[in-house]
């Protein structure tokens, strides 16, 4: 086997824009069919990237294709149970973010990934910026000194129509959540992937200007191993814009602004560096490369199913200490 051949199921915006040229160019990589349940958007994809196999039935797909992985880039209360489909068909999965609606979904996955012996995956591609690897460099050399404070930010204006395909979003039986579980969670990989899971959180959410069972705004306290603090906020009720991490410690301090793209600032006493950090014109390529390459050599994906759960656990964290106004301790 000298590379991977791929089903996506999932013919929406990210995979016209993202997914797909990110399976059909990667390395050792080639996208083999596509489906969903829409006919026209599934049949664009195939036509762009001249895929002989189409469907429109998930089963139909799964038992027909020759395919070794499929990657879900389906809604998120999809996730769990398609996953789960896709390993006892004996297929690798890589599933879109965040892995299920909750923790106890996401531990679904986990056995069925374990029986099956095939590699799983989540898509928490900010793992693989050039960022993010500069500040795990800046924390093992010690360059922070202790980190004292860590802050996350992300607020921008969602409001879909009842009939806009997006507005499952803002419905907790098929989102699990609001920003908090649409953008917060992508924020929530790269703070454990960095510094482990926070020891305790405190939590408010609320419906500051949109009507919906999901969250419009939060705003979070978490406390790290060693006592460093995080504080945190998520909102889809302004029309400005903002999206920043920012880690300080007693020696120097990294901000990301914006988080995901430009230069990132460094902060040394009183020295002030810009350090440009460009990413891949395709976020998902390296993701794709890094599954092509667990599975053709056989080690664990770096975003592992394992890892993703635990961003479902902080955010199960989340949502129960808003529910209860109090500080909740976060146990794997």
């Amino acid at each position: 086997m000298d590379k991977v051949k791929w089903l996506l199921v999932g013919a929406g915006d990210i995979a016209h824009k993202r997914v797909a040229p990110a399976l059909a160019g990667a390395e050792n990589s080639e996208l083999a069919g596509i489906c969903d349940v829409r006919k026209e958007p599934a049949a664009q994809i195939a036509e762009k990237f001249k895929l002989k196999y189409v469907y429109t039935d998930f089963e139909e797909a799964l038992a027909r294709s020759d395919a070794d992985a499929v990657y879900l880039a389906t809604p998120v209360w999809l996730h769990p149970e398609q996953a789960v489909k896709v390993l006892n068909a004996g297929k690798n999965v890589l599933v879109e973010k965040p892995l299920g609606l909750d923790a106890n979904q996401c531990r679904t996955v986990i056995q069925a990934a374990k029986l099956s012996g095939k590699k799983a995956g989540c898509a928490y591609y900010r793992r693989y910026f050039k960022r993010y690897e500069y500040a795990r460099n800046m924390l093992a050399n010690g360059e922070f000194g202790k980190v004292v404070n860590i802050r996350m930010t992300y607020y921008s204006w969602f409001a879909p129509e009842t009939s806009d395909p997006k507005h499952w979003r803002v419905e907790k039986r098929k989102s699990g959540g609001g920003p908090l579980s649409d953008m917060g969670t992508h924020m929530f990989d790269v703070l454990i992937g960095l510094f482990g899971m926070p020891e305790k959180v405190y939590a408010k959410c609320a419906n500051l200007v949109n009507n919906w069972n999901v969250e419009d705004s939060a705003v979070i306290i978490m406390e790290l191993e060693k006592g460093t603090q995080v504080t945190a906020s998520f909102n889809w009720n302004s029309k400005t814009w903002r999206h920043e991490f920012e880690i300080v410690g007693t020696e120097a301090k990294l901000d990301w602004l914006p988080y995901d793209c430009g230069a990132i600032v460094k902060t040394v006493g009183r020295n002030i560096e810009q350090l440009e950090m460009p990413e891949p014109e395709n976020v998902h390529a390296p993701l794709i490369r890094d599954f092509n390459a667990s599975i053709l050599s056989g080690r664990t994906p770096s975003c592992s199913v394992e890892e993703a759960a635990k961003t479902n656990i902080l955010l199960d964290a989340v949502y129960k200490s808003a529910a209860e106004n109090r500080e909740i301790k976060v146990s794997l």
